[in-house]
């Protein structure tokens, strides 16, 4: 059997490459460690980490289709970050205009979860620690 030894990174294509970096970095605040813009497929691709460890790709291309994303489809269903304290998350985001859904409880775990949405609609989900 294939021995994984954990997540390595997830990636993202925006609609609005700006609009996406700005959402992630100043608003969910991961950090920039690597930027490039890639000439031949007029697309950049940034490099994101959360506490100092390499997370998140940005990217954008040209003509991207929308997402789907009501009714679920096949595919990337969300991306999820653990936050301290949901009720505070929520609160700080709202600073930034950024709308969370009603904080529920996972019946399994008995802890709270909320959903946002990134600028192209990708769900993002804050479970409590």
């Amino acid at each position: 059997m294939l021995s994984l030894n954990k997540v390595h990174h997830i990636a993202i294509i925006a609609s609005d490459y700006e609009r996406s970096k700005k959402f992630y970095v100043e608003v969910l605040g991961l950090v920039p460690t690597l930027e490039v813009y890639r000439e031949e497929r007029k697309s950049y691709k940034l490099d994101l980490a959360l506490d100092g460890e390499y997370v998140l790709e940005l990217f954008s291309f040209p003509d991207t289709p929308n997402r789907l994303s009501r009714p679920e489809a096949t595919g990337l269903r969300h991306l999820a970050f653990e936050v301290d304290d949901v009720q505070s998350a929520v609160q700080q985001l709202a600073l930034y205009g950024v709308v969370a859904e009603p904080i529920r409880l996972d019946e399994n775990t008995q802890k709270q979860f909320t959903f946002i949405f990134d600028p192209d609609n990708l769900p993002i989900e804050l479970y409590q620690k």
